[in-house]
């Protein structure tokens, strides 16, 4: 029941609108493992469906046709099994055409890929019921989902085939927000306050399924152990099944995130390609597309810079905390991660994967510097200085320098947003106030922007008041993260 859904509003106010319409719809669902798209659906529709079936995982052609056999039996009377998909889709629109009492037919299909097994000829079928005769009506309205994202881009929503712009809808649906995360957890009468809701997001991340494993008895640090560090914990394997059941080739996909794990700017398409030894081909570019409709990567293009010099960045939460904590370790000591917390590489990680919270933040932190309808462009920044500037008297042109986040404005204002992550408030001292003056001066210098540059913090529990503090503008704190949209 919608009453069950915790966030969401916008796909529930989407799909209502389609489920009203005057016409027939084809809405394509998609996102990645775990992330509620199946609870979606049936919570918010499961009382109106007419149809409902869900694929069968690594099931031959013959166990599919059976699985349809007995979905369809819940809702009419069938002798026999179908021998092929086309037989099954007659069936089908057989059942729709009799449900004279139902004014709209919602059929739901979860898992769509799995239908598609070799030489079934699911999708021809598919396509023969959805051309030839939903689309002619004004009262279907035919709803797919599936996890297998290279499957679901390429049969349906980027289909060159018979199904090529048939989808009426597509609905990419993303990982929860950290205000979704806060919701979820006062559902089920968590007690954490939003410094641990944070801290399990940079750990885990918005995803439905991984919360709903986390215990209300434990802490967040407790339930990270048991599920992460722990023999027989239900995410240990969680990496590899991720991939896995997204991709259809999922050892490049592997290989380009771990190219980009310890890529805090991340690569140009070139550097991956030389870091990866993949070949630099239309595969690539689907690739790099799934990555980023999965929310795994997200592209940018530098400060200054052209299309072609886009960068590619990690922004996944648990990809990270995978690659730092439990890539190669099979150790399954006891208190390893309420052990890791008081080390410099947990403090490392926080930094890095503070940064990328923020990344999947965007829009509440230009909310938040009340900066709405100004921006031009979100992107980062690096300089490395050339060699023919080494006899050079200008000390900031020697230096590097590299802004994670910089906000180019349409108002002649660039804002650059330093990301420091801290369980208490951040203190600027004043051998950092120095580096970030001098990075501002060799950020104007190298740019020769004309615009104002104004800094500004990002950080969990705000600054620290003191002389330095004092001069910066504006802060964003992890309340500002929790806003709703």
């Amino acid at each position: 029941m919608k009453e069950n859904i915790i966030g969401r509003q916008l796909e529930i106010d989407r799909l209502e609108r389609y489920i009203a319409s005057k016409k027939s719809e084809f809405v394509a669902i998609y996102g990645r493992r775990r992330v509620g798209k199946t609870f979606l659906v049936k919570e918010l529709l499961e009382e109106r469906m007419t149809f409902r079936i869900t694929g069968k995982e690594n099931a031959s052609t013959k166990d599919q046709l059976e699985n349809f056999f007995f979905a369809f039996n819940k809702y009419s009377h069938s002798q026999q099994v179908p021998k092929t998909w086309t037989q099954a889709f007659e069936m089908l629109s057989l059942l729709l055409e009799q449900a004279q009492d139902v004014d709209t037919k919602i059929i739901f299909i979860d898992e769509l890929p799995w239908f598609d097994t070799y030489g079934s000829k699911f999708i021809s079928a598919l396509e023969h019921f959805w051309n030839d005769w939903a689309a002619y009506r004004n009262d279907i309205k035919l709803i797919v989902c599936g996890s297998a994202t290279t499957w679901m881009l390429n049969n349906i929503i980027n289909s060159r085939g018979g199904l090529h712009n048939r989808a009426t809808h597509t609905m990419l649906l993303e990982p929860f927000s950290l205000n979704e995360t806060e919701q979820f957890f006062k559902a089920f009468d968590f007690p954490y306050e939003r410094q641990e809701i944070l801290e399990c997001y940079m750990a885990v991340g918005g995803v439905a399924y991984y919360l709903s494993l986390f215990e209300r008895e434990k802490s967040v640090a407790q339930n990270l152990e048991s599920l992460c560090f722990t023999r027989g914990g239900e995410l240990v394997d969680e990496f590899q099944k991720i991939f896995r059941s997204l991709f259809k080739k999922a050892d490049n996909h592997i290989a380009v995130i771990s190219a980009l794990q310890n890529k805090g700017m991340g690569l140009t398409r070139q550097e991956i390609i030389k870091a990866t030894n993949l070949t630099n081909n239309g595969n690539m570019t689907s690739l790099l597309r799934e990555l980023e409709e999965c929310s795994f990567l997200r592209s940018y293009t530098p400060f200054q810079k052209s299309k072609k010099d886009k960068m590619y960045q990690l922004i996944d939460p648990f990809t990270l905390f995978y690659f730092h904590f439990m890539h190669n370790n099979n150790t399954f000591l006891k208190g390893y991660w309420t052990n890791m917390v008081a080390t410099s590489k947990y403090a490392s990680w926080c930094g890095y994967a503070f940064e990328i919270v923020c990344l999947n933040h965007l829009e509440q932190i230009v909310k938040a510097l009340g900066i709405d309808g100004t921006i031009s462009t979100i992107c980062s920044w690096s300089y490395t200085p050339p060699k023919q500037l080494r006899d050079t008297n200008d000390d900031d042109l020697l230096q590097g320098a590299q802004i994670d986040l910089l906000i180019d404005r349409s108002d002649k204002t660039i804002t650059v947003c330093e990301i420091k992550y801290s369980q208490n408030e951040y203190e600027i001292t004043k051998g950092y106030n120095a580096h970030m003056t001098q990075r501002l001066r060799t950020f104007k210098k190298v740019t020769k922007t004309r615009k104002s540059v104004v800094p500004t913090f990002i950080t969990p529990n705000g600054l620290l008041n003191n002389i330095y503090s004092r001069q910066i503008a504006r802060t964003v704190t992890g309340d500002d993260l929790f806003v709703s949209l």
